[in-house]
Formats: C-alpha cells, structure tokens, sequence
C-alpha cells in the first residue's frame, strides 16, 4: 500500500472511531453538566484541568519520541516499551505527590481535593496507556487506539448513567474516571501482549528495565518535546484554574461547557495528524521531496476543513448550547462562539507542530510554545478580572494565532515552503463568500439552520473550483477507493 493510501487507511480507521467516542464523550460530558450543574461542573472541570497540568510531567515528550523512533525501525519497540515503563513509575509517584501537595498549598475546599486525587490517580494511569498507545501508533495499528477510545467512551457514558441513577455527588463522577481508566490501561496491555509481544513483533527484554546510556539519550532527545507538551497543557489549561481562582466554580462551568465542545471539533485534525506523523518522520529521513509534499497537502486540507467548521458553529452557537446543556448553560454560548476559533486555527497548527517535530525542530516548537504560554497567561492574568470566561476565550484565540504565524514563519525561514499564499486565498475567499451569504440570509429572516447550510454550501463551492487541483482530486479518489475497498 502506497503512503497515501496507508494515510487514508489510518486516518480513516481513527476519524471513524474516533467519531464513534466523541459521541459517547459528548453524552457523558452533557448529562454530568446536566446532573451536576455549573457549580458542580465547574469543581469537575477545574479539578480535570488542574490534574492534567501536572499530569505531563509522566510522560515528558516519551510518547512522541517513542512513535517517531519506533516507526523508522521497528525492532526498538521492547527496548522502549521496558525502559519508559521504569520511567513512567518514577514519574507517576513525583507527580502524584506534587498534584496533592500543590492542591492543598492552594486551599481548595475538602471536596475538590478529594476530586483531585481522583483525578490524580486517573492521569497517571492514563501516562501508561499512552505508552502502549505508542507502539500502536509506531507500527501504523490505529485500530488498536481507536478501539481503546471507543472503550472508554462507552464505560464513561456507563459510569454516568449509573451515577445518576444512584444520586452520585461530584466526588462519585470523579471515582468513575478513575475507574474507566484501570479498565481502559488493562485492556492496551492486554493487546500489547497478546498482538505484538506473542506474535514477536515486538521483542520485550523484560517488564522493566534500566539502561542506562538508553535513558541519557532518551531524555535529552525526548526532553524538548516534554517541555513542549507541558507549556501546551498549561496553556490549554491554565485558564480554567485561573477562572476557578479569580471567578470561582460557576465561571470555571459556563467556560468548560463551551471548551469541551470546542475540543470536539478537533477530532479530525487530531486524528489525522496521528496518522500522518509516523509517516512524516519516515519521509524527513529518507525523502525531503515527498516530506514537503505530505506538508503541503496537510496543510491545505485542515485549512480547508477548518473554516467552514468555525464558521457554521459560530452561526449555530446558541442553539447547540440550549439542546446540549439547557437553559442553565446559556451563558456559554458567546464563549463557544469566540473559542470555535481557536479550534480553527489548531487544525493547521497540528499539522505545523508534527512537522517540526518530525523535521528534528524539536526546540524550535518548544520555543513557540513556551512564548505563546507566556502570553496566554500573561494576557489571562489581565483580562479575566474584567472580563471573565469570555475575557479567556479571546486569550485563547490570540494565543492559538500567535503560535500559528509563528509556526508558519520558521518554517518558512528553514527552507520547508511552498506556495501558502494561493492555498490561504482561496480559503479565506470561500469564508468571506459565505459570510456575505450568512449576513445577507439571516437579515432577511432565514432560519438560523437554512442560512448555514447555504453557507456553507457556497464556501464548498468557491474553494472546489479555486483551491482544490489535479492532484488533490487524484489523492481524494485514492483515499475514497481505501474506504470503499475496508467497507
């Protein structure tokens, strides 16, 4: 199978079940807000953000440099899986004492910290299905990972039936991730053992081990990539601790409400980029030409996606906030509108961050993410006192820009270019047009629905003809005949 059919391949088996998860992950997460309303939301969500902060510091750029290694040369995979086991341990038992410590040093209610160690409990188990994650995605198995998140969607929208249906408090739903998590580690091991280390496709030189020249070199590779991540959680995170700190439980709610909708939306550039970076690691080793071509493709069509997607959840905004979360949530809507743009630009800076990091640029995306953290605190240490979870939401898109001209230019500046400028106007033409529809349509009076189909019908139509060539409906084709080749 030739790489753009392996891409499609895997893509296709991640969008799919991974679709098939946020469907769950959207019902759970809608009926807990529901249950728990947005007080009791808000401790949830302020104690998932405050645990995934320091739930980094169990991995530290491990797992990415697990996938690209292992997939340029597959008979490392039982050197890593030992060795980063060992490591993942040390660093489960640190981090656990730092989230505890810090919680109380910062005196959050009895409640919340109990919520907390939960959720501390539920992240470090995470760390290691992570690390079997990596060697699903090193060997290309997507299927795998998928089926595994398929797994925990459907036990966490178990857990939270049953907890409503048993009058569960906040500190019960938090017991239910825990709980989902043991189920979820236990069944990538079971796969990591009976798939690849049974079959010999992955030699295992034991459970743990400690090499030393192996953890030299492991860290100083991987420690960039680490510290990227982290700033990449803060920054994702630090906004709903910070909300939670200046304007308490109900705030954290309203704003998490619409960020989880939000994250939604980036299920596809998530799953593609998961694809596409074994591939791209491969491709920057062995053929500079066919690297830039898989760039310049994923750029264009998570740029492509991404537009219309801002576009039509902007429009929808309230609507999708009343049916999901009811009358109590409405205040989310305005935050929704404001953080779908975001989403947008974090479908092309995936595709910018997995490059650079497969072109061995490592530090230079830390340094991006490192000064776009900084200026998203920066900017949330300002703006929330006055303008609460909205004032956070614009922090967040003038963030998510920022990292994104960035990443843009550097690349750029190293010599991995193409015509950008063409593909961009073609975009933004399709998104004026069909703002000019939306605008013209809803102030004559058309339904809120109609007017974004049409919309969006008319941004289709103007980037097919002016954006999409030859070759892009070579590539399209290819990758239908995989899916239709799977069904």
């Amino acid at each position: 199978m030739n790489t753009v059919q392996r891409i499609a391949k895997n893509a296709g088996v991640l969008i799919t079940t991974k679709v098939l998860s946020k469907v769950f992950t959207f019902f759970y997460v809608m009926y807990t807000a529901r249950y728990l309303g947005a007080e009791g939301f808000g401790i949830l969500s302020f104690a998932i953000a405050f645990t995934a902060i320091f739930g980094i510091f169990t991995d530290l750029g491990l797992h990415q440099l697990t996938v690209r290694e292992v997939a340029r040369d597959k008979s490392l995979a039982g050197k890593y899986l030992a060795n980063i086991s060992l490591i993942k341990a040390i660093l489960a038992v640190i981090t656990f004492g730092l989230i505890i410590l810090t919680a109380n040093l910062l005196g959050c209610p009895e409640q919340t910290i109990k919520v907390v160690c939960l959720f501390a409990l539920f992240v470090i188990f995470q760390a290691f299905t992570q690390m079997f994650y990596s060697i699903f995605q090193a060997f290309e198995k997507m299927e795998y990972q998928s089926a595994g998140q398929v797994l925990n969607g459907l036990l966490m929208l178990t857990g939270v039936i049953c907890a409503m249906k048993y009058g569960l408090d906040v500190v019960g739903f938090a017991c239910i991730y825990t709980v989902c998590s043991v189920l979820v580690l236990f069944y990538s091991f079971a796969v990591t053992k009976l798939v690849f280390l049974n079959s010999g496709e992955v030699l295992q030189p034991g459970l743990m081990q400690f090499d030393r020249y192996f953890w030299k070199q492991a860290i100083k590779e991987a420690w960039p990539m680490g510290a990227k991540a982290i700033c990449v959680m803060i920054y994702f995170r630090i906004d709903a601790v910070m909300l939670s700190l200046m304007k308490g439980d109900t705030a954290v709610g309203l704003y998490s409400a619409a960020y989880r909708l939000s994250e939604i939306s980036i299920i596809i550039p998530a799953m593609f980029m998961s694809a596409i970076f074994p591939v791209l690691s491969v491709r920057h080793k062995h053929s500079r030409d066919t690297f830039l071509n898989v760039y310049e493709k994923s750029f264009k069509y998570m740029l492509y996606l991404s537009l219309p997607m801002a576009l039509t959840v902007t429009l929808l905004a309230q609507p999708i906030i009343s049916l999901i979360f009811q009358n109590e949530f409405s205040g989310s809507a305005a935050a929704l509108q404001v953080l779908i743009w975001a989403a947008a630009c974090m479908y092309v800076t995936m595709v910018l961050g997995s490059v650079l990091v497969a072109a061995d640029k490592q530090i230079l995306n830390l340094k991006i993410i490192v000064t776009a953290t900084a200026l998203n605190i920066i900017l949330n240490l300002v703006i929330i006192p006055k303008y609460g979870y909205i004032g956070a939401s614009a922090t967040t898109v003038a963030t998510e820009v920022f990292g994104l001209c960035a990443g843009m230019y550097f690349l750029k500046r190293y010599g991995y270019q193409f015509n950008i400028r063409v593909i961009c106007m073609s975009a933004l033409l399709g998104l004026v047009v069909a703002g000019v529809v939306a605008f013209f349509l809803y102030s004559i009076g058309a339904n809120i629905f109609i007017v974004s189909a049409i919309a969006m019908l008319a941004y289709g139509l103007i980037v097919w003809r002016t954006g999409i060539g030859g070759d892009d409906k070579e590539l399209i084709r290819k990758a239908f005949n995989v899916s239709r080749a799977k069904a």
